[in-house]
């Protein structure tokens, strides 16, 4: 029998234990980085910043778009890139909520092998909305294992939301998002100017996820979405932006006072809502740590949002899911009833639900069970403290969620007469 156990240390990482070995244990790390761009007229011939990546002749892309994206701009899609002179195909998908499947991804893995991408040298471009980005950084982490891909988000809450973080995904066995992976795109780039063709509801849509980011951190952005939310809405954020590049480590307003400039009110909110998500992301960027003041609204709201499809987009799901909690906040005695009662004025102003058919205790039950196991065996639901602040509590019952939505129903009711 083997005495002592003899460990050697081959490199930084790689340890064989024994002799001859007979374990290994191997450490390493992924270092992760990806860019987030705010541009301008990206589709203009004259703006090479897509191909930034792809300098010289002989270059191919693959784009995958749907079919309302492809409607608005498909012609000017495929102009840009035989004006660059670029070999390239563009896949069509079916859009919304209800085609976010495996099935999707798939189709975009197949036609991927038939176009025959290069494996590192050819990105794929994904330019759509927050579903069709989904989608496609999902086949995007499976093809070949790692293919990179770039975002070019068409919509409000892919510019602020699914567009700036580093996860993918697909419904399945109607769950939301049951299946995906960590895998950022190489590059987002951001173009304010597509927003111009979103309807009004669509709008509303991404700023519930602005909204978000306001009341769990940063109550200059509730103060400004207050001010002029309704503006922002009216005008669908299509304003002028200050030049030049401001440090992100810096706070907005003092970057700002700094450079003696002033942010229009749907700049500075865009720009309050990305550094803010990507403040609470940058540091736990795998979900390591289950307790993420960024899931504010999003407890509830998967089982809303699947149970209610087509019916609900996915920020309106969210807002429900911040009204709700609101008001459980403010029977905790964390949130004022003035406080409670600016929360859904906003809430109105922005053209967002605060109540659905659907929060019924048996419900809410059901969601807030799939999400303790969801965060590995505990609530970690986070609550606003206030505006501008948010705390985690493990110990809502079924009675409080009823009690919550009662009162929810009543203040909605009341709001409406």
């Amino acid at each position: 029998m083997q005495q002592e156990t003899q460990t050697t240390r081959n490199n930084d990482g790689l340890f064989a234990v024994g002799s001859p070995a007979t374990h290994w244990s191997v450490k390493t790390s992924n270092p992760v980085q990806y860019e987030i761009r705010a541009c301008e007229n990206l589709l203009d011939p004259g703006n090479s910043t897509i191909l930034e990546d792809a300098p010289g002749t002989g270059r191919r892309r693959f784009v995958v778009t749907d079919r309302v994206v492809d409607s608005l701009y498909g012609e000017r899609i495929r102009a840009y890139f035989e004006h660059h002179g670029v070999e390239h195909q563009v896949l069509v998908l079916d859009d919304g909520e209800t085609h976010k499947s495996v099935g999707a991804v798939l189709q975009v893995t197949e036609a991927l092998d038939a176009f025959g991408v290069d494996r590192r040298r050819e990105p794929v471009i994904a330019i759509g909305g927050g579903v069709l980005m989904d989608i496609v950084g999902f086949a995007a982490s499976l093809y070949r294992r790692s293919t990179p891909f770039i975002r070019i988000p068409t919509t409000l809450i892919g510019l602020v939301d699914a567009g700036v973080g580093a996860k993918t995904g697909v419904n399945h066995n109607g769950h939301k998002n049951r299946l995906g992976t960590y895998f950022p795109a190489d590059r987002t780039l951001l173009d304010r100017s597509f927003l111009a063709t979103l309807d009004e509801r669509h709008i509303s849509n991404g700023l519930a996820e602005i909204l978000k980011i306001a009341l769990i951190k940063d109550a200059r952005l509730f103060d400004l979405l207050e001010q002029h939310g309704a503006d922002v809405l009216r005008t669908k954020l299509q304003s002028a932006t200050a030049s030049g590049p401001t440090p992100a480590d810096v706070p907005v307003d003092q970057r700002l006072a700094a450079r003696g400039l002033h942010l229009d009110p749907a700049t500075e909110v865009v720009e309050r809502a990305i550094q803010g998500m990507l403040e609470e992301l940058q540091p736990n960027l795998w979900e390591k740590v289950l307790e993420r003041v960024v899931d504010y609204g999003h407890t509830f709201s998967p089982t809303i949002e699947m149970h209610a499809l087509p019916a609900l987009l996915h920020g309106e799901a969210v807002a429900i899911d911040m009204a709700l909690t609101t008001v459980m906040a403010e029977h905790r005695g964390l949130v004022s009833t003035y406080q409670r009662d600016r929360i859904l004025d906003v809430m109105a102003r922005l053209g967002l639900p605060a109540w659905h058919p659907l929060c019924t205790p048996e419900r809410l039950g059901e969601a807030l069970r799939d999400t303790v196991r969801h965060r590995d065996g505990k609530q970690r639901l986070p609550l606003p403290v206030g505006i501008g602040s948010a705390v985690f509590v493990n110990d809502v019952t079924e009675a409080e969620l009823g009690a919550a939505a009662e009162a929810l129903a009543g203040l909605v009711a009341g709001v409406s007469r």
